[in-house]
């Protein structure tokens, strides 16, 4: 079976492609840019853009199976392009927003689109990346060992990639996840502040947690660029999921405590699900 990864370079996209090759797949990565060195031994790299899905036929050519990374403006084209090619199984890495009726306009129009098509298909559907608080703190840590942040009781459960890329390299490449959503979480409710507490302990370094307000967090968002900055509307309650603006002060106060356990990937995977902690200490290096 040939796979084509899609959003090959991506905190998910690029573990999955890992986990694929040492599974002995032939593997296929979709990339905008090819780079050398980038992909394992082995990997066949195409050069294409899903928002141009006429750069994807070289790579389609003989797939059996896609992972595919969301751009809801040309989703339909692309999975049409995938079934004529030939795929016949579509893995989607979509969003746990999904799950809980918030997204209508990212993610739940890639479900769509692939499950009109007729195809078999999987949703794997992440809550909060814990890779977030690498794009958003690492800078003010590696510079600093300070976080600056409006909400250190801020609570949710943040989901290794690996987890996600578990779930997704199954449902590619095993039977029985056609016409499943897999909702993945992390397996701890942890506050903001024990989430630096955690990474302070996975560096062996103190790091300062400071309380700023949500406009001085957008600041230091925005000053950041890259992740932060595209995000930081939302991230701080500026806006809302649709994009609608919105007042942080008048958000409503929301107890996670109240859902009990959530959906990790241990139920797929039949592995306890990874822990932040864990999370944090392999990615300590990238915090220095």
């Amino acid at each position: 079976m040939t796979i084509l990864v899609t959003g090959a370079t991506g905190n998910v996209g690029r573990n999955v492609v890992r986990q694929l090759v040492e599974k002995g797949r032939d593997v296929r990565a979709l990339t905008r840019r090819t780079r050398a060195g980038v992909f394992p031994q082995g990997v066949q790299v195409h050069e294409g853009d899903l928002t141009r899905p006429e750069t994807l036929t070289d790579a389609l050519e003989g797939v059996e199976a896609l992972f595919l990374f969301p751009v809801a403006a040309t989703a339909a084209e692309v999975v049409g392009r995938a079934k004529k090619a030939g795929v016949r199984r579509i893995v989607v890495l979509s969003s746990g927003a999904v799950t809980t009726g918030f997204d209508a306009d990212f993610h739940l129009p890639v479900e769509q689109a692939v499950e009109a098509s007729g195809l078999e298909w999987t949703h794997v559907r992440p809550g909060e990346f814990a890779m977030n608080k690498l794009a958003l703190w690492g800078p003010p840590i590696r510079a600093e060992r300070v976080v600056r942040d409006p909400a250190p009781d801020a609570a949710w459960f943040p989901v290794h990639e690996h987890d996600i890329a578990d779930v997704a390299a199954l449902a590619l490449t095993e039977e029985g996840h056609t016409g499943q959503a897999y909702t993945l979480n992390g397996p701890e409710l942890l506050t903001h502040r024990r989430q630096v507490e955690l990474i302070a302990e996975a560096m062996g370094e103190e790091i300062d947690f400071q309380v700023v307000t949500p406009q001085e967090a957008r600041e230091i968002y925005l000053a950041q660029g890259g992740f932060a900055a595209e995000n930081a509307d939302f991230l701080l309650g500026f806006e809302d999921y649709g994009g609608n603006e919105s007042d942080p002060s008048e958000a409503e106060a929301f107890d996670p405590s109240c859902l009990g356990p959530m959906p990790t990937a241990e139920a797929v995977t039949g592995r306890p699900a990874r822990t932040f902690a864990q999370w944090a200490r392999d990615h300590a290096g990238e915090f220095h």
